[in-house]
């Protein structure tokens, strides 16, 4: 069969799901380089022109694998207890013998980075990379395409406008050329937004309460009646509903809007039964992987563990590509996914992983980094970036390097996004990446209340919506009523959905379609029912140098919390458990709490009356609205800072939705405390 057949041949397969495990990458021609790496962007964004050519820019050629269809199904056969290979994990010499790239692979790509005016700067973990650096130039040049400027969501980015192209001994060896585009990952976390400003609620100085939690656990308070009037007379209005968050003002320990501290999460879901049976980490190390960093994480950290009664936590930290850059969003996140895998997981190690950019070469060397030098069996990561503009086939280095670590007994956890189905993102649906990925496990998000004790009152899937109902308070005191109601919109909501790219795989049998479906597993994730940290300003704010406490939230704190639960489950089991996403399906049934669509429900729901117009009465879904849906949800009334009055929704995740079993939203659900640890 010709070549050009073959390419066809195996890019049906994948497109039409018809093998049952994800067919290789798309075949390359001799002479051609890989294929499908033009970013999905370049044919729908602004173009800017061309790149400034003396511009210096860093290329990862990403080297083939050896025997990667074997690797495949080893890992496969790793998660099979009717297979003698089961758990039988793989040590890092036999990987580097049966599978990584040879000496001599490299050194020809070597030369033709050479003769191509690129200077090589290292060569990564098993041969696994040639990194390089040169001008746009010799780039240009060295893979004959363009390299021009997008306007990305209003970013501004490079990006190669067509694939590269090597000649054919280069071709043969190399996976993928990194670096053409600097499009990289994106921080999965989230903030409550004032709805006043559309910008995050303020932290709070650690003075202001030295001794005590900062704000409310009850985010989710009994029913009330809001009235609202025009100069004392009509229009008039009244609903009624459950109540969203503190009182406006209010102050420590119950600062609007609400937000959780350790304890209050270890009670919800039954991690306190955990502990007293001795399971809280000891002996294994949650691998956190970030970008940039934060420069005052280690004292944040302390201060976070011992302010909430946390053991010390033994955290080491790694700069593998040399001390990064400031950036105040990823400092956020990385104190985020620090404390609070800490908060779950209290006796575990914490290695973190700095990488020195959020570019797809610098986190995916990071893994890389962590995975060859043994840092810990569970690897935490939450970022991720549209499935779309990846290329559109199973196409990234990073899949070999999630194989590698699967081989040898390393969960690696990506947490699934916050943009729900990425419609209003995108203009259609897709899925994060690498959440997405057959050898992640993705972890989505959920929504929380608790009772006066701190235990459950409900939980369901993360996705708010927000609707003006009232204005501000005028001078004589009265709130006139929005007339119609000002439809807001979605705000936030978990990452899910079905992979364009990725055939389903085993372990996901028992569930329909032919590709791989996002989330597997799902924790607290809705910032409106968020989490307390403890960061300096300075480095989560970019300004300042105050110890302040932060509301925080999205799925980047679900997967950080998940990878905490798995080191626990591994601590239980005495072994590596490998990919967290091969075991989830086969539990027995109470390890996992399923959620569902809430029942019964809690809305908000009133009328308005306008005269001459006839009384006008606005349902619980009609105030929901733009959604169209008659998916069950919960809506509370919520009073904004400048005194308006607003609908807050939950379980109103853009075209997703909650279901009894696996869903789109939550994937089979949340760990249900001992049972799952025990199911190990």
């Amino acid at each position: 069969m010709k070549k050009s057949a073959l390419r066809f041949a195996v890019l049906f397969a994948v497109v039409c799901g018809l093998a049952a495990a994800p067919v290789a990458y798309a075949q390359e021609v001799a002479g051609t380089g890989a294929s499908r790496q033009t970013p999905r962007f370049v044919s729908t964004a602004r173009d800017l022109g061309s790149e400034e050519l003396a511009t210096p820019i860093t290329i990862h050629m990403w080297m083939k694998l050896h025997n990667v269809d074997s690797l495949r199904q080893l890992v496969q056969e790793q998660h099979d207890r009717s297979s003698g290979n089961y758990h039988s994990w793989l040590t890092r010499e036999q990987f580097h013998a049966n599978y990584a790239p040879t000496g001599e692979e490299v050194a020809t790509v070597k030369k033709f980075l050479a003769a191509h005016h690129l200077t090589v700067l290292s060569v990564g973990e098993h041969n696994l990379y040639v990194k390089a650096r040169g001008t746009v130039a010799d780039v240009q040049r060295a893979f004959q395409v363009e390299i021009r400027r997008f306007e990305v969501r209003g970013e501004i980015y490079r990006s190669n406008t067509a694939d590269p192209v090597m000649e054919p001994a280069v071709a043969s060896v190399v996976k993928r050329v990194g670096g053409l585009t600097n499009y990289g990952y994106q921080p999965h976390l989230a903030r409550p937004l004032n709805p006043e400003t559309g910008q995050p609620f303020p932290p709070v100085d650690l003075s202001v309460v030295p001794n005590g939690a900062f704000f409310t656990a009850n985010c989710f308070r009994p029913s009330q009646t809001v009235a609202f009037s025009t100069d004392g007379a009509v229009p008039t209005a009244f609903y009624a509903g459950n109540r969203y968050g503190s009182n406006i003002p209010g102050s420590a320990p119950n600062l609007p809007p609400c937000g959780y501290q350790p304890s209050d999460i270890q009670t919800a879901y039954g991690l306190n039964g955990v502990y007293a049976e001795g399971l809280n980490g000891v002996g294994q190390t949650v691998v956190i992987i970030d970008a940039f960093g934060s420069p005052t994480i280690a004292t944040d950290a302390a201060v976070f563990s011992s302010f909430y009664g946390l053991p010390p936590l033994n955290l080491t930290i790694y700069q593998p590509g040399g001390p990064p850059p400031f950036n105040s969003g990823w400092a956020g996140e990385t104190t985020l996914d620090v404390e609070w895998s800490h908060a779950v997981a209290p006796g575990a190690n914490i290695a973190l992983v700095e990488a020195p950019s959020s570019s797809f070469n610098d986190l995916d060397a990071a893994i890389l980094f962590a995975v060859d030098n043994g840092l810990g069996n569970i690897i935490s990561n939450s970022y991720g970036t549209e499935e779309a503009n990846l290329g559109g086939a199973p196409f990234t280095e990073l899949d070999d390097l999630l194989l590698f670590a699967g081989s040898l007994g390393i969960s690696v956890n990506y947490s699934s996004g916050d943009n729900g189905d990425f419609a209003l993102v995108e203009g259609f649906t897709d899925v994060s990446y690498p959440a997405s990925s057959i050898y992640a496990t993705a972890v989505g998000g959920t929504s929380l209340a608790v009772k006066a004790d701190h235990t459950m009152l409900w939980q369901t899937g993360w996705g708010n919506n927000e609707t003006r109902i009232g204005n501000a308070t005028d001078s004589k005191g009265y709130n006139s009523p929005v007339n119609p109601p000002l439809h807001l919109g979605f705000v936030y909501g978990a990452g899910g959905g079905t992979s364009a790219v990725y055939a389903k795989p085993p372990f996901q049998s028992s569930l329909p379609g032919g590709f791989r479906l996002v989330p597997d597993i799902a924790w607290l994730a809705d910032p409106y029912t968020g989490v307390e940290i403890i960061c300096n300003t300075g480095s989560c704010s970019g300004s300042g140098n105050s110890l302040s406490v932060y509301v925080i939230g999205g799925t980047s704190l679900a997967c950080p919390m998940f990878s905490g639960m798995w080191a626990i489950a591994n601590q239980k089991a005495g072994a590596p458990l490998g990919q967290a996403a091969q075991s989830l399906y086969s539990l027995p049934a109470g390890a996992i709490l399923d959620v569902v669509p809430p029942s019964p429900t809690f809305d908000v729901a009133g009328f308005i009356n306008a005269p001459p117009a006839p009384l006008t009465l606005e349902s619980a879904s009609s105030l929901a609205a733009p959604l169209g849906t008659t998916a069950p949800f919960l809506s509370a009334l919520y009073n904004g800072t400048s005194t308006r009055w607003y609908v807050l929704t939950f379980n109103t995740d853009s075209s997703l939705h909650t279901a009894v079993g696996w869903d789109n939203v939550t994937g089979l659900g949340t760990p249900n405390g001992l049972l799952f640890i025990n199911a190990f």
